[in-house]
Order: structure tokens, then sequence, then C-alpha cells
């Protein structure tokens, strides 16, 4: 009976049991690997040609991406149900607050993205595992757990001579907007299905 209530839920488009609405998160996934895409390109571009373009970049990605955590987790079932991104929330808007700060010294920057990434992966990869049963996860949690390793080797970075730029960031986020765009392209298929 239980499990016959669950299945129409899905159909109807409602949330399932791990508070995640399936087809929300496919456009969620969208969305995230669309501005990634976007800012990885505008990074490449705008961002190595013009420091305050590459400055305004570097800020908006964290901020970015607390925004989209309180768009996700407002869709489905609230921060109260979706403490990891709750988390999240904070951590990259104080991410993007420190970028701002420092943004004069390139090392910094690099070494605030390192700290921002690492707990930001790690979290990612929690809301991965809490939401295992909605589909497409398994994406998320190597982006979460990717992304902690990514930040560790930032930091590292952010403490050598060199001086790193915008495009030792992009990376990162195009690997984001990779993970995020399988995610929904596996969610697409399993609703085909």
């Amino acid at each position: 009976m239980t499990s016959g209530l669950i299945a129409q839920g899905r159909r109807a488009g409602e949330t399932n049991v791990t508070g995640a609405n399936p087809a929300q998160l496919r456009s969620y996934y969208f969305l995230r690997a669309g501005v990634a895409a976007l800012w990885v390109a505008a990074a490449f571009t705008i961002g190595k040609a013009d420091p305050v373009a590459a400055a305004t970049l570097l800020i908006a990605y964290p901020a970015w991406d607390a925004i989209a955590n309180l768009i996700d987790a407002k869709r489905n079932g609230g921060i109260e149900r979706n403490v990891s991104q709750g988390i999240n929330i904070a951590v990259s808007g104080m991410a993007a607050v420190a970028v701002a700060i420092v943004i004069g010294s390139m090392n910094v920057v690099l070494g605030v993205f390192g700290a921002w990434a690492f707990l930001a992966g790690l979290l990612q990869l929690a809301t991965g595992v809490r939401r295992w049963k909605a589909g497409a996860q398994w994406a998320m949690i190597l982006s979460g757990a990717q992304a902690a390793l990514a930040g560790c080797l930032f930091v590292k970075g952010s403490l050598g001579s060199a001086v790193p730029g915008i495009g030792d960031v992009a990376p990162y986020a195009a690997f984001g907007a990779f993970y995020f765009g399988l995610s929904a392209l596996w969610l697409t298929v399993r609703r085909g299905r």
C-alpha cells in the first residue's frame, strides 16, 4: 500500500521519501550546469582580459552557489529538511564575502576558494548521500568528493610563489558543469524509462 502511494506521488511530480522532487532536481541540475558553463566561458574570455571582470566572476561564483543551494533547498522540503544545504548556503555566502575582501591577492583568493571548495564539496557529498533514492546522486557524490580534493589542491597552490589567475579556478567550475549536466541527463533518461 505504501509503495503504491509513493509511486503515485512520483507520477504526480511530488517529492519522494528523500524530500527531493526528481523533476525539480533535473531542472535545477540543468540550471547549475548552464550557469557553470557560462561562468567558465566568461572566465576564459573576459575574465582573463579584464581584472575587474575576473574579480567580479570570482566573487559571483560562490555567491551563486549560495543562491542555488537556497533555491534547491526551498523547492525540496525547506532548509529544515536540507541541513547540509543550509550549511552550504552559509559557507558559500561567507566565501563570496571573503573573496571580495581579499581580492587584491590572488594567492589568498585561491586559498579561500580552496577552503570553500573543500567544505562545499563535503556538504554536496552529504546532500547526495541523503538524496540517493532521488536518482543520479552518484554523480553528485563524485562531484562533491572531487570538489573537496580540488579544494585541498587549491590551498596547496595558494601557498606557492606563482601567482594564480582565474584560469586556475575555471577547470573546477567546468567539472561542476559536467557533473550537474550528467545528473540532469541521467534523471531525464530515468524519467523516460
